[in-house]
């Protein structure tokens, strides 16, 4: 497939075809209320690190959004526990008080339906990566959420992030694609993302009953929802596995 790639801040005209363009997300994976506050202000707000593919006929069949922030500011240092929310919280934060950004953090990569399974989000990685350079980055860093992990939602996420194959590759798909990219693995974000909602929410999200207290499993999930009946909520708090990309 023949692809062009461009930033929104070279193309704003492209905004509504990049939001337009269709995903495959689980409806439940969008309720996080970080997630709803801040990832649709990064168009808008950080438009240069908004990349969008193009194919042949002009159609966007892929987009990658990052987001610079401050690593090295006070009382960070470290990749936060709290990961994809955290990340977000705190570039938002830096846009607002002026702090200079000295790392950039990936936080999506989506590739259209129809166009799936063809390397597109390896190739917006390393768009994403080449981004961050040419704007004077020395490094990226990805809360990544293992793409295969929903396979295994009882399986500890240290222990999923780090199994290799016999070849010694990462044994999770999207993981080894960050890998190949030239990125190792940092740390887990043990609670990365949390959507909370009452139990009607769920079923609603999900079509599932919620009505048995315990870990639900939900397709697309990677670890189960904890479901509270008589409380009348259920919730659920994602891993993600951050990886350290040198530039």
């Amino acid at each position: 497939m023949e692809l062009k790639v461009s930033s929104l801040a070279a193309r704003p005209e492209m905004l509504r075809p990049v939001l337009d363009m269709p995903d495959s997300w689980a409806e439940f994976t969008t309720r996080d209320p970080v997630g709803d506050s801040h990832y649709g202000r990064i168009p808008t707000e950080f438009p240069q690190h908004v990349l969008f593919a193009e194919d042949e006929r002009g159609e966007v069949v892929a987009h990658a959004y990052s987001v610079p922030f401050r690593l090295a500011g006070e009382g960070r240092g470290e990749l936060p526990a709290r990961g994809w929310d955290e990340v977000l919280i705190w570039a938002f934060a830096d846009l607002r008080h002026g702090v200079r950004p000295d790392t950039v953090s990936a936080i999506s990569i989506v590739v259209a339906p129809h166009a799936q399974g063809r390397g597109l989000s390896s190739r917006m990685l390393e768009a994403m990566r080449d981004n961050a350079r040419t704007h004077g980055f020395t490094e990226v860093v990805a809360p990544v959420r293992p793409s295969a992990k929903h396979l295994e939602p009882h399986t500890p996420i240290e222990e999923y992030a780090h199994r290799v194959r016999e070849d010694g590759l990462l044994h999770d798909p999207w993981l080894r694609v960050h890998a190949r990219a030239g990125a190792t693995v940092e740390r887990v974000a043990p609670a990365s993302m949390t959507v909370s909602g009452s139990l009607e929410q769920w079923r609603g999200w999900t079509g599932l009953p919620f009505d048995t207290r315990g870990d639900i499993e939900v397709p697309g999930a990677l670890v189960p929802v904890r479901c509270e009946p008589e409380r009348g909520y259920a919730v659920y708090v994602e891993p993600n596995v951050w990886m350290r990309h040198r530039l």
